[in-house]
């Protein structure tokens, strides 16, 4: 039964709420799909760095071992 506010008004504040509410739920999911995705990124990111590092790392041991090879012995 409508209020004093009138029926509009009722009809209103009963699809508002629920309709407030999945507006609210989407919005956390998107907050969550980017932190989750941010993640993601500094994963990546550093495996990449990681592995990058690695193989500076290989080729400096492969050149010190070059270098080394060809170097006059005293």
């Amino acid at each position: 039964m409508a209020n004093n506010n009138g029926v509009f008004s009722d009809l209103f504040n009963a699809v508002g709420t629920p309709v407030q509410n999945v507006a609210d739920t989407v919005c956390n999911g998107i907050d969550s799909a980017g932190s989750i995705l941010g993640s993601g990124i500094n994963l990546y990111t550093t495996i990449l760095s990681s592995t990058a590092n690695a193989g500076i790392q290989l080729i400096q041991g492969v050149l010190t071992g070059i270098t080394t090879a060809i170097t006059p012995k005293k």
